[in-house]
């Protein structure tokens, strides 16, 4: 299913005005289906459902594993997907249940609190990164998006070591850029520990209890984060690095993670 749509505009500048054709990102409604009943419905992209699905409810702690998910089947002409579980969990009791939750910022969400923390496990990891890797990095991840390039219209999420990115997807909605990464290493067994999540959206709340449940130590992001962001990053014990542009970054949690190159003292020194 194509994830742009090419639309006519009419164009003004200083040279005038006319009509041309431009690509925009298109919007797809998916309802996710659990055992049968309705969860929820998902305003996306309209690619990598089955991984949206999945790591929605892997991120919600719905499900802690792939043995978890005992039928997957898509009706992308209906935007439908029925998954099944081996346990019989339904929408029962859940905040969301049979709400339509938007494509990102502020999309309404009410079920994260601080009493959540209760159920995430402080993040132990071994994990170091320099700040000339995670600006290759952040070089890499911009690059990779051509649906971005073509329609200036999407989030994009990736899953990278120190060097590569290893898991890369898209979306309108920045969390669920998230959850499709998520999902990928669900469903294809792609280890995240010792892992860097890598995003181009603001790094709220959301953001941190999904890279907590999944126990990712490190998020780097070229924007910034929430003053909830950076205060659960310290609870948790995760690298929070923002505002990664130009030749600089912010560290704002974890900055133990933060290993130093050269005598700059944290750079190369150029020659």
């Amino acid at each position: 299913m194509e994830n742009r749509k090419n639309v006519e505009t009419l164009h003004i500048d200083r040279e005038g005005s006319g009509t041309r054709m431009e690509w925009t990102a298109r919007e797809f409604p998916l309802t996710i289906m659990l055992n049968g009943e309705q969860l929820v419905t998902v305003l996306c992209s309209p690619g990598d459902l089955k991984a949206l699905a999945a790591g929605f409810l892997f991120s919600e702690g719905m499900i802690r594993a792939k043995e978890e998910i005992t039928g997957l089947t898509l009706d992308g002409e209906r935007g439908i997907i029925r998954i099944r579980t081996a346990t019989d969990k339904t929408a029962d009791g859940k905040l969301f249940m049979k709400r339509v939750l938007t494509t990102g910022c502020g999309r309404g969400m009410a079920f994260y609190s601080y009493a959540d923390l209760d159920r995430k496990k402080k993040i132990r990891s071994d994990l170091r990164v320099t700040p000339a890797e995670v600006l290759a990095l952040n070089r890499r991840f911009q690059g990779a998006s051509e649906l971005y390039r073509t329609t200036h219209g999407v989030h994009s999420a990736a899953l990278c070591d120190n060097r590569e990115i290893l898991v890369f997807a898209e979306d309108i909605g920045r969390h669920n850029a998230v959850d499709k990464v998520l999902g990928r290493c669900l469903l294809e067994g792609i280890a995240v520990s010792d892992r860097i999540l890598v995003t181009s959206g603001r790094i709220s709340s959301e953001i941190l209890f999904k890279a907590a449940g999944s126990g990712i130590p490190v998020i780097v992001s070229k924007s910034a984060p929430t003053d909830m962001g950076v205060e659960l990053a310290r609870e948790l014990g995760i690298t929070l690095i923002g505002f990664v542009r130009g030749g600089g970054m912010n560290v704002y949690a974890g900055e133990e993670r933060i290993g130093k190159m050269g005598t700059a003292p944290y750079f190369p020194q150029e020659k």
